[in-house]
């Protein structure tokens, strides 16, 4: 089956609230309004409920059933004279299979990401997964098999209108034909996932959310803590810099440990595999060639100078100092406006935004409010950060994030519902094909968020806050390329050095401080504590090697939003056309009726662009 992933961003898975716990009131709060708690009714009533034990029990018998009924009969079967017609009706039944595990999989995931330290929660979350694992051992066959045919023999089969309508979902998993090894190994693979890569994973979330950090004699998680390198005043931004170093350190041997043990376990996945690069598997499953990832890599870090330095020497002229310690880094500027923005006026912001745009991207947006899609308030136990998950196309996705009223949460805001609108779009396509492909994945997010920094900046005539306004994209936009290509840099240096054995916790912090020196430039002072800063970035846990979709987004819809810019009239239509499309057509094709191409080296060098031309124009500002 498909896999299913929440769409996050790192720091960015009812009305019986099964996260069971209120959010906790305080100052924040209070100034942001109420903030909505997500509905998962829609999806199940509770992790007790009866309708999750028929589903389990209905997803052991159905996968049963489709190995007793298919296995060993597809080579056989495919080659007759209805072959065609014959695997479109096994190949619906596979995926009615795959939207129920993806039901029972996002439910299990977004309660868990509500409270991850609740022992029930956390007991069901595993369950839920060790069966779905378990049931799933029987569609193993299908993918291998399918993949075994001769290539005449599907071409022909796909003729039938039936068939031929899954042909992006089939030429998709034919791309993994050259990796995929004989059916008993490729089971113990999968049935070993639950104890290997997945329990690992659970681990480094059960962590992080545990983690209590000390700022001025109160005991703070991870969201607020680092919500606190965003505060006005440099004491707070200081104590919550040197007490995320302390308690990072006090866990270093754990988070080294799971870091090491996942590339490992990835190393000797893709060894078996015959992987040749670190994140050849990645760009595989992106659908992107190495050379494009290569070259954006390239683009980005000869472009450190003129984006990241220049910019972190600018604003720390603006506090007048030579050096800004690292705590300091994502500031509030001197001169930008106080306040807390609350959520009615963040919903204001986004929706007008987007209805400027397009009115169906709007409505659906919308929807996310009226209909209880969102999770927003900081709590005990809740996952940090934010993400959009698509949940499966029988329903609708859900948003969560820690709503704190800054600037920045509105933007992400904006980010995480131009997933939602992408995953609500695509999801006509059914459940595998719906998913879209990585290189696309960060587009209509960063999309949303340009709509919406525009919008703010054409509302803005104080020349001051129109400067604050503008640094802070400057800030976002750095912190989306050169800050995930930096993660990616590093990530490529620790899985290639674990290959010849564990890194220590002080060796994975100087690959850490070696990337972060180079891409922040002199005008940031790294102070001690910093070197284990990379203790809390979940993609490295949950997805190695993703955050480059992240600076390849931002570099498109740079290029794309200059499209839109100058485009005539029908852009609304093709940008959503595009969305709609979710998996069904490669990157390059999608991109096409905008006349972009990402192949060219000259693509990034655009994107790029843009972000210089802001910090020349902060730089008229003084």
């Amino acid at each position: 089956m498909s896999a299913k992933s929440a769409t996050s961003r790192a720091a960015k898975p009812s009305r019986k609230p099964v996260a069971g716990k209120a959010a906790v009131k305080s100052k924040t709060a209070t100034k942001t309004g109420k903030l909505p708690e997500w509905n998962l009714a829609d999806l199940y009533s509770g992790i007790g409920a009866e309708e999750v034990t028929r589903d389990l029990q209905k997803m052991d018998a159905d996968c049963a059933a489709f190995e007793a009924d298919y296995k060993g009969r597809l080579a056989e079967r495919v080659a007759g004279d209805d072959g065609g017609r014959w695997l479109a009706e096994v190949v619906k039944r596979y995926e009615a299979i795959d939207d129920l595990a993806g039901r029972l999989g996002s439910y299990a995931g977004l309660v868990h990401a509500g409270d991850s330290v609740d022992p029930d929660i956390s007991k069901f979350y595993g369950d839920v997964s060790e069966r779905l694992t378990a049931a799933s051992v029987h569609l193993l066959f299908f993918g291998l098999e399918l993949n075994r045919i001769d290539d005449a023999v599907i071409e022909r089969a796909l003729q039938t209108p039936e068939l031929g309508y899954y042909r992006p979902w089939i030429e998709d998993l034919r791309k993994d034909k050259p990796y995929q090894l004989e059916d008993r190994v490729e089971q113990l693979f999968h049935e070993k996932s639950q104890s290997g890569y997945a329990a690992w994973n659970r681990l480094f979330d059960q962590t992080i959310s545990g983690l209590r950090f000390k700022v001025g004699g109160k005991e703070l998680a991870i969201e607020p803590t680092l919500n606190l390198l965003q505060d006005r005043a440099p004491e707070k931004r200081k104590a919550a810099g040197q007490a995320l170093a302390k308690t990072f350190k006090d866990n270093e041997r754990t988070f080294a440990l799971i870091t090491n043990t996942l590339a490992k376990d990835k190393e000797i996945s893709d060894r078996w595999r015959g992987f040749q690069d670190v994140a050849d598997s990645r760009h595989l499953n992106n659908r992107v060639e190495r050379e494009v990832v290569d070259a954006l890599v390239a683009s980005v870090r000869a472009a450190y100078p003129r984006l990241s330095h220049r910019y972190y020497n600018l604003k720390a002229g603006w506090f007048k100092k030579k050096k800004l310690a690292h705590w300091d880094r994502n500031a509030p500027l001197p001169f930008a406006a106080t306040g807390t923005i609350a959520w009615p006026e963040a919903q204001k912001m986004v929706l007008t935004a987007y209805r400027g745009f397009s009115d169906e991207m709007a409505d659906i947006a919308e929807r996310f409010f009226t209909d209880r899609w969102i999770d927003a308030p900081v709590r005990p136990g809740k996952a940090p950060g934010a993400f959009s998950h698509p949940t499966t196309p029988s329903a609708h996705p859900y948003v969560l994030m820690n709503y704190q009223g800054k600037p920045r949460d509105v933007m992400t805001l904006a980010h995480e519902l131009g997933h939602g609108v992408h995953q609500v779009l695509a999801a006509k396509n059914g459940a595998l094909m719906a998913p879209t492909p990585l290189t696309l994945a960060e587009t209509a997010s960063v999309f949303g968020e340009m709509l919406t920094f525009k919008r703010l900046l054409s509302q803005t005539r104080n020349a001051k806050q129109r400067q604050a306004l503008l640094a802070g994209k400057v800030e976002d936009m750095i912190n989306t390329v050169v800050r995930q290509i930096a993660f990616y840099s590093f990530e490529r240096a620790v899985h290639t050095e674990r290959k010849n054995g564990e890194l220590t916790a002080e060796r994975i912090g100087q690959l850490w401080l070696s990337v972060q020196g180079e891409s922040l430039g002199p005008a940031i002072d790294i102070r001690p504590g910093y070197e284990n800063f990379w203790m809390y970035i979940p993609h490295f846990i949950h997805s190695p090697f993703y955050v480059y979709a992240y600076a390849f987004g931002d570099c498109l819809v740079n290029s794309l939003y200059a499209v839109y810019e100058n485009a005539s009239e029908g852009f609304a239509e093709r940008y959503l056309a595009m969305l709609a499309a979710g998996g069904t057509k490669h990157y390059s094709e999608l991109l096409q009726p905008f006349g972009l191409d990402a192949k060219d080296p000259k693509f990034w060098d655009g994107g790029l662009s843009v972000i210089a031309g802001m910090i020349d124009e902060l730089e008229t500002m003084g």
